[in-house]
């Protein structure tokens, strides 16, 4: 009777589904950030996030990052616009302090010409070798002599 109730325990708990814990692990901080009271205020972050790049993902804009830096970075927007900071002087606080590469569009200036231009400028040198590499094994096709055997008119 023991074994039949433990074999129905063991069914039951493997059955049972499984629910995604949202607390954050101890130790660990969570990436929840309250929205602002202000809901201008709240839209007005919503899209300064999204026009900053997380440093740590790189390929993600802070709003989309769970990354605890893009937490913090949040949190210090949230901060600095109630404390009545502009989009603008906020924007220029962060490249202050991380760089030009903080921004998703960088602006166009001499330091950033790689960062604009550069992809470009890969696909032509690439496209350029690539086909010096086609030339130069078309003319040596054409100036070797056929080999006996092997015509073309056979």
């Amino acid at each position: 009777m023991r074994l039949a109730a433990a074999l129905l325990a063991a069914v039951l708990l493997a059955a049972a589904p499984v629910t995604e814990v949202v607390a954050a692990a101890p130790g660990e901080e969570s990436t929840y950030v309250p929205p602002l009271a202000d809901p201008v205020l709240e839209a007005r972050a919503k899209a300064l996030q999204k026009q900053l790049r997380c440093l740590v993902c790189q390929g993600q804009s802070i709003d989309e990052s769970n990354a605890p830096l893009a937490t913090d970075l949040r949190r210090l927007i949230r901060e600095q616009m109630q404390s009545g900071m502009s989009d603008d002087q906020i924007k220029e606080f962060l490249v202050a302090r991380y760089g030009v590469f903080v921004l998703m569009e960088p602006p166009v200036r001499t330091d950033t010409y790689f960062l604009w231009f550069g992809p470009a400028l890969l696909v032509i040198l690439g496209g350029a070798a690539i086909g010096v590499t086609i030339l130069r094994s078309r003319r040596r096709l054409a100036s070797d002599p056929p080999i006996d055997g092997l015509d073309a008119t056979d």
